[in-house]
């Protein structure tokens, strides 16, 4: 995945980190800045470099050999879209979190999330001295109010009509291997959210006897007996 601080961080966002202090892109997301035309501005660069530039390594596409010939699905807190761009089915990804592509109404005042791509390059083509143009700052479409980014960050993220068409296809895979043996591969997965992957893969393995959990990260590892040639199910919280 993606480094968010360090010396990528420097040669980014040294103009960001003079200015406001911080020193990695993970704080940078969450401070306060003192105007819109700033805080998209900060934005708009992040979203560019971390979700649509390529990451350093080939990851997802290794992990896509992997699993591309069997029954799998891909359970992940990640907002990068890099499943989706190393080649891995939408059908069979659930974006849990949001995504670093999108905006929403600040207030999620009706449940649609919009693209945002093109915005983001112009506020990319357009920033000056860690500013953007007051005219790029989105509005809401419907209630005129403030956007943000599609992340899960308070009770105001919406669920819209694909997140909700995606959980239900992360259920049916659930439902449909009841009885088989399925191998829960985590990947990076932590104490952030350990809610959304890591205790409901624990509870899988519990109430499953046909279940295996392999966890990599960096400081843990559980490796199955016997893997094989299994469903699988894949989680990934691979970013920074």
């Amino acid at each position: 995945g993606f480094v968010y601080g360090g010396e990528r961080f420097q040669r980014y966002f040294s103009d960001f980190g003079a200015k406001y202090g911080f020193q990695d892109m993970y704080t940078g997301g969450f401070f306060p800045f003192p105007t819109l035309e700033e805080h998209w501005a900060y934005w708009s660069r992040f979203v560019f470099l971390n979700r649509y530039c390529d990451p350093p390594k080939p990851v997802y596409q290794n992990l896509l050999e992997l699993v591309e010939d069997k029954d799998y699905f891909v359970l992940t807190t990640n907002v990068d879209h890099q499943f989706y761009k190393a080649g891995f089915s939408a059908e069979k990804i659930f974006a849990t979190q949001g995504d670093y592509g999108e905006i929403q109404c600040q207030r999620g005042c009706h449940p649609k999330t919009y693209d945002a791509e093109e915005l983001f390059r112009k506020m990319d083509a357009r920033r000056r001295d860690c500013l953007i143009p007051s005219e790029l700052v989105p509005k809401c479409p419907v209630c005129g109010g403030n956007m943000t980014m599609h992340l899960r960050c308070d009770n105001y993220f919406v669920e819209d009509e694909q997140w909700h068409e995606a959980a239900d296809r992360y259920a049916d895979f659930l439902d449909r291997n009841q009885s088989k043996k399925v191998v829960l591969i985590e990947l990076g997965v932590g104490f952030n959210t350990p809610i959304i992957i890591r205790f409901p893969f624990e509870k899988l393995v519990r109430e499953h006897a046909t279940y295996r959990l392999l966890r990599l990260n960096m400081d843990e590892a559980v490796v199955p007996e016997g893997f094989g040639n299994r469903a699988i199910g894949i989680s990934g919280d691979m970013a920074g």
